[in-house]
């Protein structure tokens, strides 16, 4: 029987569990006895005298030199040990070498050829330089373990062997004989440490080198003989460990059972899955110890054992602030984890508090670790603090983005952001807009996790100026709004926003009446909330799954008259991965103004259609009813409808599309004369997001619609 102890190697070596060496006996026999070497009275006499006084002060330099100069000294031989206490004579000091004194020969005087590298070639170098060599693997080709759990076959080992082999990376070359030795020897090891690692701990691997014949120009074969042996499988598994809650908490995070092959990869797999599984269930003070596998040879089984110190079963505790630079105390951090104190402790809770500050974007470095604090709580676990280390970093940041859309011309938007001007994580936010169409300035007021995770409070003032077909019109707006929203760390089903905006706008549009444009003022309160159910899998790139939301905005407005009206927009997006390269995508969208005559409602708060984020194939609000001179005149419902097929290679990635819907107005939507768009683009995938070039045609064109259009932006349409 062998006891297998020990982690497996480290670096480009496979994972592997090897048995030790058979123990040294403990007693080794004695040698015959020969007699000694010399006689003891012989022995004894060659010892010098103890000097009888040690006490006595040391003699000076003086006495010493006298006493090398005394005949006693002079006359011993070199056979009789000197007594402790005299002093032997010095050899004589060796005769200077007259030449030592010689200046050095100058450089210049000797004759130097200098070398000349032009006759030294490539082909001299190879020439000098490698030796050709080949190897090969025997003894695997029989080897096929079909096991449910783990099965092996000789091919499998050649695969892992190649991709960590020196001969192999070497590509037969050498320098010389030793070096294809030392990478027989490393691959004799390496070969060995693989086998073991799938179970077969008895297995031999012997090297040898077959010269090719003199005046041959055949490579060196290096031949790896291998003999794998049996196969060993786990026999009964024991963690030594006290006792836990639940009981087989530690048993059912190890996956490996009796009577499978002992695979490094699955036990070292199994071992790290406890170190993951007891932290995430109340134990963040686990650790597990050094493993123990005791190799039957007779019934080829392996007795294994791990000791696991799970400490104390504990509850989350206090935050604790630590770090040069802290920028969160600890009410804010409680504010963002997703536990209360006294709660049983969970890891994967600490690691999204952990993402969770680190998305705030105000710390350069950050980290949770649990504290244990020995105070019980009285339910059977013990209080663990959190200690949170955290490092400001830069508040301030720059960033920008710009767009193309046919009817929309190009759009450049820039913006500085403080993201903790009025901490914790009120942020102060300038935006300007810089467009062919669009020229605008915003400042906005924004605190994230206020009060709660996720949710935001946003007070902003802009004033913007418009120019499109459909309308010119100059805006100043006043908005705050309360929102709750999903995040790539924490993506909810259920999101939702409410809030207030205040307009003022003067607005230029076509008057049927009296067949001209006209510019009127209007002032505009609105109340919009939105409510959102999310099943998808993803907030930037969705590949399955859908999305249902309903926004409605009561509004009031002043101009030709007071009117008030409420304007309602549903929609619904799903999507269907065919293909684990091919998404089917659809989308779906129906918006109604009720209460107010189309005329009476502010151009800009009218319904339009056409654009990359409606119906593609037509200009920014081309699509719908037009005045005299074909300008959109907008309506007071719309219907779209889109369908794509995504694919994705890589980085890249290439769409077809259709998209449909009509403007009416009506207040309710009448289904039919509809138009479509056909298109194609293209997508770059990013890790904020995949960026988006789309080129689109009108089917059935009429006069003053656009052949193609364009679109530039970053996000999918929908």
């Amino acid at each position: 029987m062998f006891l297998v102890c020990g982690a497996a190697p480290a670096f480009a070596q496979p994972p592997s569990i090897a048995p030790s060496t058979s123990p040294t006996p403990a007693h080794p026999p004695a040698p015959q006895d020969e007699g000694p070497i010399i006689p003891d009275q012989e022995f004894d006499a060659a010892i010098p005298p103890i000097d009888t006084n040690p006490n006595a002060p040391m003699g000076s330099i003086a006495d010493w030199e006298k006493a090398q100069k005394s005949p006693q000294v002079q006359g011993k031989t070199a056979t009789t040990p000197p007594a402790i206490g005299t002093t032997e004579p010095l050899p004589p000091p060796p005769v200077n070498d007259p030449d030592i004194d010689k200046p050095l020969t100058p450089l210049n005087s000797f004759d130097v050829e200098p070398f000349d590298d032009s006759r030294y070639t490539e082909a001299d170098e190879a020439k000098s330089t490698n030796l050709n060599y080949s190897f090969r693997i025997e003894g695997l080709d029989k080897l096929d373990d079909r096991s449910t759990v783990a099965p092996i076959s000789g091919d499998a080992i050649k695969d892992q062997f190649n991709s960590l082999s020196s001969l192999k990376s070497g590509k037969g070359k050498a320098v010389n004989g030793a070096m294809i030795n030392a990478r027989m020897t490393e691959d004799q090891q390496l070969l060995t440490d693989i086998l073991s690692g799938q179970g077969y701990f008895d297995a031999s691997v012997r090297g040898s080198l077959q010269l090719p014949a003199e005046g041959s120009k055949d490579p060196v074969a290096v031949i790896l003989d291998t003999v794998p042996g049996p196969r060993y499988g786990l026999g009964a598994i024991a963690f030594d460990a006290p006792a836990v809650i639940p009981p087989d908490l530690i048993s059912r995070a190890f996956v490996p059972k009796p009577g499978e092959p002992i695979v490094a990869d699955r036990i070292l797999a199994a071992e790290a899955n406890i170190a993951v599984v007891l932290p995430e269930n109340g134990y963040p003070f686990t650790k597990v110890g050094q493993r123990d596998i005791a190799l039957d040879a007779t019934t080829r089984t392996g007795d294994y054992t791990l000791p696991v110190d799970p400490g104390a079963r504990s509850s989350f505790g206090d935050m604790i602030i630590g770090g040069k630079k802290p920028v969160f105390k600890p009410d804010h951090i409680r504010t963002l984890a997703r536990f209360k104190k006294g709660q049983l402790y969970d890891s994967r809770k600490v690691d999204d508090l952990r993402k969770a500050l680190v998305a705030t974007g105000l710390l350069s470095t950050v980290s949770v670790q649990p504290q244990p604090t020995g105070t019980p709580v009285g339910d059977g676990t013990d209080y663990a603090d959190l200690l949170v280390q955290q490092e400001a970093g830069p508040a301030r940041s720059l960033s920008g983005q710009a767009g193309y859309g046919t009817g929309q011309g190009i759009k450049v938007e820039g913006s500085w952001t403080h993201r903790n001007f009025f901490p914790p994580e009120g942020a102060l936010i300038g935006t300007a807009t810089l467009g062919t169409q669009e020229q605008g300035a915003t400042a906005t007021f924004r605190r994230s996790n206020a009060g709660r995770r996720d949710r935001t409070v946003e007070l902003s003032l802009g004033a913007l100026h418009s120019n499109f077909d459909a309308y010119e019109a100059y805006t100043g707006r006043l908005a705050g709004r309360i929102s709750y929203d999903s995040t790539p760390i924490w993506q909810k089903r259920w999101t939702y926003s409410y809030g207030f905006e205040l307009l003022g706008t003067n607005e230029q549009d076509y008057d049927f009446a009296s067949a001209e444009l006209r510019r009127r003022t209007f002032y505009v309160l609105a109340l919009p909330g939105q409510v959102t159910f999310d099943t998808s899998n993803s907030l930037l790139d969705p590949t399955r799954g859908y999305r249902l939301s309903a926004k409605i905005s009561p509004e009031a407005s002043l101009g030709s008259g007071g009117q008030i009206y409420a304007r309602s927009l549903f929609e619904a997006t799903g999507y269907y991965p065919a293909t684990d390269s091919i998404v089917l995508a659809g989308r779906a969208r129906i918006g109604m103004i009720n209460g107010v005559a189309r005329e009476e409602i502010a151009p800009s708060r009218r319904y339009y259609g056409g654009g990359g984020g409606s119906v593609r194939g037509f200009g920014y609000q081309e699509l719908g009813p037009k005045d005299p001179e074909d300008r959109p005149i907008g309506g007071r419902s719309t219907v779209e409808a889109a369908a794509e097929v995504r694919y994705r290679f890589g980085n890249y990635g290439v769409v077809g599309f259709i998209d449909g819907g009509q403007v009416y107005t009506s207040s309710i939507p009448k289904f039919d004369d509809w138009r479509f768009g056909v298109g194609i683009g293209g997508r770059f995938y990013t890790n904020f997001g995949p960026m988006r070039l789309d080129v689109a045609t009108p089917l059935n064109r009429q006069p003053g619609e656009s052949r193609v259009s364009v679109y530039i932006s970053i996000g999918q349409a929908f």
